[in-house]
């Protein structure tokens, strides 16, 4: 029975590597690369990132439950955040944002994979984390794709952690030096399910309910960069707690 198991999960997430190809090369090559070329044409180019990312997720068995809904400012950018175990967060915070075209800062490692790094170059922030001038320019790219309208995704910890075990990895600074410097509120979200739904290990995983919560929007007007650690604390604190509840 356990190796019954294994081989479903396996072909369970061959069957997600498969679709996501499939859904790279139809939506990602024909609609939004194309249409991410310009700045003004990107909210289009973001409409097929929705859909590839809705086409993702629930075609690998997931659903989603939205606790506590509270909607957005359509007017308004965000700086937003969430905590980080799986790749599939950034498809929950695409669905989520139907009314606010969002660009995610992501590593640089990513750029590297065939036919998607050509996209991911053109929709994203990339940052190389060993390079100081990439981590300078992310703050000045962010700056104006805000001043465009757009809201950016910045996931605090940094990456997924390789601790697995952790509850949430201690934050960086980029997300609260951005939105202190550009005045921006911070929408912070909470990610439950995923985690233990979608290890990296290929035999292990299921589908099921991913839970997603939006647990406070926290301004910055008259914050200074001063004010940096206390905001970062502030955030974490509350993630935490939330995701530390049942």
């Amino acid at each position: 029975m356990k190796y019954l198991k294994q081989i479903l999960t396996l072909l369970w997430k061959a069957w997600i590597m498969l679709l996501a190809s499939i859904l790279t090369l139809l939506i990602g090559v024909f609609w939004t690369f194309p249409l991410a070329l310009s700045d003004r044409t990107f909210p289009l180019a973001y409409k097929g990132i929705r859909l590839w990312s809705i086409l993702i997720f629930y075609g690998s068995g997931f659903r989603l439950e939205v606790e506590n809904k509270k909607e957005l400012d359509k007017n308004q950018a965000y700086i937003i955040s969430s905590n980080h175990h799986s790749y599939f967060d950034i498809l929950v915070l695409s669905i989520l944002h139907k009314n606010h075209p969002i660009v995610f800062v992501g590593k640089a490692e990513l750029s590297k994979i065939p036919i998607f790094g050509m996209i991911y170059k053109r929709i994203c922030i990339i940052v190389d984390r060993s390079n100081i001038r990439s981590r300078v320019n992310v703050y000045q790219s962010a700056k104006e794709k805000i001043n465009l309208g757009n809201s950016i995704v910045i996931f605090p910890e940094g990456g997924i952690p390789d601790d697995q075990e952790l509850v949430l990895n201690r934050f960086k600074d980029g997300a609260f030096s951005i939105a202190i410097s550009t005045q921006v509120p911070i929408a912070l979200y909470a990610i439950k399910g995923l985690k233990e739904m979608l290890p990296e290990a290929w035999s292990q995983g299921y589908p099921g309910k991913v839970k997603v919560k939006l647990i406070d929007v926290i301004h910055t007007e008259n914050l200074s960069l001063k004010n940096k650690s206390e905001l970062k604390n502030l955030c974490y604190k509350k993630l935490y707690s939330e995701l530390s509840s049942n």
